[in-house]
């Protein structure tokens, strides 16, 4: 735990003077004179005294006093909330590679199931697109509430050649941020993402043919990870052939603060496989995935099985749904303190019918 005002945590050095103190008011109080008109009166006041219990309401207001001055300092926690994720992408490699048999029945449909299974375990809150990439990329899913539609996406995946590392992650970003006039010449052929068509009731500022008036706005870099709204989920099995760098690509992402969740699947020794006449070995990149998740703040996985992808996927699915942030718990020892408080002068008023 830590504080955002530490210094105020020099005030619990009065606790141990509030303690001297009620001890100076009890050997007070013994000091104190009394007259009884019978010694068997005496005897019975001290039989029925109140004892230990005449400690506890100062202990637990002693207690309260500790914690309200922690409070003061304003702590901090490592606690667990809801993540504010809208939309997660879901980046997927769609080349010959995927073909491979070492992930059972093979890469790709490992991938798909585990994919739909985990689009399954997401709130319906979040949306989810679909992104392709091989040689080029293509959206094949724009982000949906639709959980069929993401369904049949990925069941319509085609292999081809090529892995475009960078053009995904690249095309991914301008999905999350379809207005932000990011440059897709190198993935796609288009310069930026068609807008979408708007309706026949569009607000002046909109034309018919889904253009706009307004300038892209001007770019302004983030802090990495520091995107709250949206997320990348990369799987590849294999190293990057064709189109931009994947690391270029990544300081975009990590430009505009979106965490990029690598995911490689496949041995990591490779695997030879026959594509269209052609024999070659597949082997994963896993220091470039792991520089793209640390770039972007995300985290890479491993996953050498069907069973590893599947596992993979679910711990995905728990960290984009909850999230721990160090969050301020200043109220948290507020309240605990007011209950203190009530239930010290509760058992006063209960056992002795005042409060002291």
């Amino acid at each position: 735990m830590s504080f955002l005002w530490p210094s105020l945590l020099w005030l619990l050095l009065l606790l141990p003077l509030l303690v001297a103190l009620y001890a100076w008011l009890l050997t007070r109080r013994k000091k104190t004179p009394l007259r009884y008109s019978s010694l068997s009166l005496i005897k019975q006041a001290a039989a029925n005294g109140p004892g230990w219990r005449r400690h506890v309401p100062p202990l637990l207001m002693l207690i309260a006093i500790a914690t309200m001055l922690v409070a003061t300092a304003r702590p901090l926690a490592v606690i667990k909330l809801p993540s504010q994720q809208e939309t997660i992408i879901l980046a997927m490699d769609v080349s010959g590679s995927m073909r491979a048999a070492d992930v059972q029945p093979n890469r790709l449909v490992a991938a798909q199931e585990a994919a739909k299974a985990f689009v399954a375990e997401l709130p319906r809150s979040v949306r989810v697109g679909i992104v392709s990439f091989a040689g080029t990329a293509a959206v094949v899913q724009p982000p949906t509430h639709n959980r069929a539609d993401v369904v049949e996406a990925i069941d319509r995946f085609q292999l081809q050649r090529g892995t475009a590392i960078g053009s995904g992650i690249v095309l991914s970003l301008a999905t999350l941020f379809p207005d932000a006039g990011i440059d897709l010449s190198q993935v796609t052929g288009a310069r930026s993402m068609p807008a979408a068509t708007p309706p026949d009731n569009a607000p002046l500022g909109h034309a018919r043919d889904g253009s706009t008036d307004k300038p892209a706005p001007e770019f302004t870099p983030v802090s990495p990870g520091s995107y709250g709204s949206g997320a990348i989920i990369l799987l590849t099995d294999g190293q990057r052939t064709t189109g931009p760098d994947p690391l270029e690509s990544a300081r975009m992402a990590a430009d505009r603060g979106v965490k990029v969740y690598s995911v490689g699947i496949g041995t990591r020794d490779g695997e030879s496989i026959s594509f269209e006449g052609w024999t070659m070995r597949v082997k994963l990149d896993e220091d470039t995935l792991k520089s793209i998740s640390t770039m972007t703040m995300g985290e890479y996985f491993y996953a050498g099985t069907a069973a590893d992808l599947k596992k993979v996927y679910q711990s995905l699915s728990t960290r984009l749904v909850v999230e721990r942030k160090e969050t301020e718990v200043s109220g948290l020892f507020a309240g605990a303190a007011a209950l203190l408080v009530l239930l010290s002068a509760g058992l006063s008023v209960a056992w002795f019918g005042r409060v002291a």
